[in-house]
Order: structure tokens, then C-alpha cells, then sequence
């Protein structure tokens, strides 16, 4: 893959990925993936924000392609974004866009790791249905500051063509140690939902995330595995496959306004883009038991 149609031209020059979020869960992952797999890489220094920094990057690594995996989430969640408004549009806005446009000016596609968390179910798109949102389909969720933030950027980004944005939704991977983890998070939460979600299973899709990279695809992705998962039917494959003591408590989504500051989104997000790209994708209860239960096997 050294040699690769590139707009026209070869690209002769191996690969270098310049990754942003370093420190975060999935730029940690990135980091990893390319060790294994011999690409070569750096983690950005500069603070997204600031555009001088991300210049003195872009000129000292000399990257063929660049990854964001930087911006705010919250903390210990997206609540935290409520509070602290200006913070997330510095680093959900701001730092991305001049990042994008730092890219775009350098003629390099950018990666970015965004989120799916900016629609949720509707007469058109309703629960169980099976008909998802796609790519084209205009955000409808703006329930969180966070998610207003993430629809607003990605709006802007439509007109950067150097960015490709892949909206991930309530990541999963096998490592159940990672608080990030939303295996980890719905075992520790003393009520859950139950609700099916579009969801991304991280083992899998991260290294397809760096084939799109090589590829030098851009635009919109909805970049979930295909289908609905439930929280009741993780946690019974939980149960079934690492622990069968364990045990949890729904609440209804009413119950659960009470104990959140900001609601939460809900949604299908339909994975046929992807999958017409990447035959081999499973589905998301396919991918959730290769992928992370038999891994983790315990029972």
C-alpha cells in the first residue's frame, strides 16, 4: 500500500501520520495500530486552538495524513460541557476547524473523529424501525451543548473537502478496564436504560479508520457497525460471557433526566456507506462478540 493513487499522482513518499490526542483513548489506540502495523507517526504537540503551534507540527513532522482524536468530552461526561460552555468551543470548534483549515491549506486530509451523537429517533427515523440516519440527513439532536457543538462543526466542515469526519457513537473496545469504555460504564451505573443504539466497536473500525487514510477518503461517514445493539442485550452478553453473577437495574428514561443534567441522544445511524466500502464490517452484535466478549472470555 507504499503506492498509491493520489489525485492523479503516485504518491512515492511512505506514509507519516501526525495524530492529535495523544492522551485520549482512541489517539492512544491510533499510536498503537501504527507501531503494529510499521506506519510511521507522531503525536501533535500544539494545542488545537492555537494555530501557530499546529503549524510549527505540520512543518516539523512533514505528515502525508493527520488525525484528530483531540477535543472535550467531559468530564466525568458530557454534563461537564453545560457549565463550561466556552472550553468546549475552543476545542470542539475552534481547534477544529483550525485544524482543518491548517490542512486544508497544506493540501493534506485530516481524519477526524467525530460523533454521531447529534441525531435521535423521530416520526421519520423511529425506534426499531431499522431505518437509520444518513450521511446527508441534517442533525436533529441538540439536547447537550456538547452535541450542539459537534452538529455545528460538522456543518462547517462539509465545506473543507480535505476532511474526512466519522461519526462514532458510544465507543466500545475489548479493553473492559478502560473507564471510557460504554461496557464499562453501563456495568458501573447503579440504573441503565435500555435503549437500542447505533454503536461503534472500536478493534474493528479504528484500523479501517486508517485504511480510509490511505484511501484519501473524505466527506461524511457514519462510522458505526451496522445496526442496533440494546443496553439489556450487552449486558446480558456481559453476564453470559465474564460474569454470570452480575446483575443491573433499568430506569426509564423519565428516571434518568432526574440524575442528568443534559439529555442524552438516542439513534440508528444507517452503516451502508461504510459497509459498501468495507464488505468485511460485522454487524454490531457480531463485532461485540468477536471483537470484545470472546477475547474476554471468563465463563
Amino acid at each position: 500500500m507504499g503506492h498509491q493513487a493520489n489525485n492523479g499522482s503516485s504518491q512515492a513518499k511512505p506514509y507519516k501520520f501526525l495524530i492529535y490526542g495523544k492522551t485520549g483513548w482512541i489517539g492512544g489506540v491510533l499510536g498503537r495500530l501504527c507501531q503494529a502495523q510499521g506506519i510511521d507517526y507522531a503525536y501533535g504537540s500544539g494545542r488545537l486552538e492555537n494555530r501557530e503551534s499546529i503549524l510549527a507540527d505540520l512543518v516539523s513532522v512533514n505528515p502525508t495524513h493527520v488525525f484528530n482524536a483531540a477535543g472535550v468530552t467531559g468530564r466525568p461526561n458530557v454534563d461537564w460541557c453545560e457549565t463550561h460552555k466556552v472550553e468546549t468551543i475552543r476545542a470542539n470548534v475552534v481547534g477544529t476547524l483550525t485544524l482543518a483549515d491548517l490542512c486544508r491549506e497544506k493540501g493534506l486530509v485530516l481524519i477526524n473523529y467525530a460523533t454521531g451523537c447529534i441525531f435521535e429517533y423521530d416520526s421519520a427515523h423511529p425506534l426499531g424501525s431499522g431505518v437509520g440516519f444518513k450521511e446527508e440527513d441534517t442533525p436533529n439532536f441538540t439536547g447537550s451543548y456538547y452535541s450542539k457543538t459537534k452538529a455545528m462543526v460538522e456543518d462547517l466542515l462539509k465545506n473543507y473537502e480535505n476532511v474526512c469526519t466519522l461519526r462514532v457513537r458510544m465507543p466500545i473496545s475489548s479493553d473492559l478496564s478502560n473507564p471510557r469504555n460504554f461496557i464499562t460504564k453501563i456495568c458501573a451505573y447503579e440504573k441503565v436504560v435500555n435503549i437500542p443504539n447505533s454503536m461503534t466497536i472500536l478493534d474493528e473500525l479504528l484500523p479501517i479508520s486508517i485504511e480510509m487514510a490511505k484511501r484519501n477518503l473524505t466527506g461524511i461517514w457514519n462510522f458505526t457497525n451496522p445496526g442496533v445493539v440494546s443496553h439489556n442485550e450487552i449486558l446480558e452478553m456481559y453476564r453470559e460471557y465474564i460474569n454470570p453473577k452480575f446483575s443491573w437495574r433499568n430506569f426509564t428514561l423519565e428516571e434518568q433526566a432526574k440524575v442528568i443534567v443534559a439529555p442524552r441522544s438516542n439513534n440508528e445511524l444507517d452503516a451502508a456507506k461504510l459497509k459498501q466500502e468495507f464488505p468485511e464490517l460485522l454487524s454490531i452484535k457480531e463485532s461485540l462478540i468477536q471483537y470484545v466478549f470472546k477475547p474476554n472470555r471468563k465463563t
